[in-house]
């Protein structure tokens, strides 16, 4: 049976989470949990999320439809009824506006990986979705070419939507990236980051099959790819205007980018005129320098 009520309560604690961790400031974000075939839970609008009680979860159904609370429902809950459509083992979703995390998705920078074991077991590839103005079916549908290949997503422009099997594992995929971007964005201020080895990485995934968490690196389509080249969502960077700016790529771990399913063009080995050309404009360069040295 389910205990509607002490889900409602759940949901109010998670919410008292993402207030006090500073995730969604006044009345931003919001929550979801899946109760039913036809039924989700759902926080109401324009009410802080650090301050809700059972009663004031409203109920939805699988069109977005309101058919039950006194409040009304989250004007993003088409976001989360999709991720339910496509993903009918989910039960939660959480959106909010992690400070961190969602730099990323502002700057539209891809999330470096192969640095942290935590996230790299928990979370793998974290893709940006195209922006699209939220509430709509549109904004909903934003998700549709990343929802099956991670629990985690960043929302250009936005903020972040992530989703699991209860209302508290949603939240911690969360919890996380933000840690991750946090601690990323602090290294780059020291002046560098520093990658894991190629073997490190490796163990890391086979852990990460061990303690049953997925990751699209090792099916088939991805299992001839760069681990660590952000491979995966890399086909949807023209469309979403994701470019690396902030963080460098990673060194090439494995595997030859480009073949089998990998989305990135393999780099072309450098011509005969091309080596020619190099070499002209550096003795040009040389000159140059001497030419000035010696006035």
């Amino acid at each position: 049976m389910i205990n509607a009520h002490r889900i409602k309560q759940d949901i109010c604690e998670i919410g008292r989470r993402i207030y006090n961790k500073g995730f969604a400031a006044a009345n931003d974000g919001n929550i979801t949990v899946r109760i039913s075939e036809n039924e989700v839970l759902c926080t109401p609008t324009m009410h802080s999320k650090g301050f809700l009680k059972p009663e004031d979860i409203a109920t939805v159904d699988m069109t977005g439809k309101q058919i039950a609370g006194n409040k009304k429902r989250s004007s993003e809950a088409l976001l989360h009824i999709e991720i339910y459509k496509q993903r009918p083992e989910v039960k939660s979703v959480v959106h909010c506006h992690p400070p961190h995390a969602t730099a990323f998705a502002v700057a539209r920078e891809p999330i470096p990986q192969c640095i942290l074991p935590e996230v790299e077991v928990f979370l793998g590839d974290v893709p940006i979705t195209k922006y699209e103005t939220p509430g709509g079916q549109a904004f909903a549908d934003t998700i549709l070419p990343f929802v099956n290949k991670t629990n985690v997503i960043l929302l250009a422009n936005h903020g972040t939507v992530s989703y699991g099997e209860n209302v508290e594992r949603a939240y911690w995929w969360t919890e996380i990236l933000d840690a991750y971007c946090r601690i990323l964005l602090l290294a780059k201020q020291l002046g560098r980051i520093n990658y894991l080895t190629e073997d490190k990485e490796r163990e890391l995934l086979d852990l990460k099959q061990k303690w049953g968490f997925d990751d699209a690196r090792r099916t088939s389509d991805y299992e001839n790819c760069d681990i660590c080249a952000n491979s995966i969502f890399r086909e949807s960077w023209r469309e979403t205007g994701v470019q690396r700016k902030a963080f460098d790529a990673p060194p090439s771990m494995g595997g030859i980018t480009g073949s089998g399913g990998c989305q990135v063009p393999a780099p072309s080995a450098p011509t005969a005129n091309a080596s020619v050309d190099q070499e002209a404009l550096v003795q040009a360069i040389t000159e140059r320098v001497m030419a000035a040295l010696s006035q």
